[in-house]
């Protein structure tokens, strides 16, 4: 049989059966209806799931889509993140390391940088010069 007969056989089969199903007897039509019910309340409802299982299913389905590129792409970001943060990090501790040794170094007490009118003077120092 090739594929048009096969249809013209389903055809002819669906328009007796439909004929027939006409012709069958009360009796038979209700036993087949409660068959039927019967069948309906054995199946199996589906069960609503939580909101975590729907958010872990959410995740999950995520997760497998990602691909080793994008993941290598994620982690060298975060490498250079963290790498920029600890540069930053170290200059800025290397600055005050700086202002500490001039302090140190320096032949003026603390007591007179702290002081407001060492500050006035510098400053009218400087314009003079």
């Amino acid at each position: 049989m090739n594929e048009a007969e096969e249809l013209q056989f389903a055809r002819q089969l669906r328009l007796r059966l439909n004929r027939g199903l006409h012709e069958l007897p009360a009796e038979t039509t209700a036993r087949l209806q409660a068959a039927r019910q019967l069948a309906l309340s054995r199946q199996r409802v589906a069960a609503s799931s939580s909101v975590l299982a729907t958010v872990g299913e959410y995740v999950h389905s995520r997760v497998e889509r990602v691909r080793i590129d994008q993941l290598l792409a994620a982690l060298a970001l975060a490498l250079c993140i963290a790498f920029t943060a600890y540069w930053h990090a170290d200059q800025s501790i290397s600055d005050l390391e700086e202002i500490d040794s001039a302090l140190l170094a320096d032949d003026l007490p603390v007591a007179a940088l702290t002081d407001k009118g060492f500050d006035a003077w510098l400053k009218s120092s400087s314009a003079s010069q």
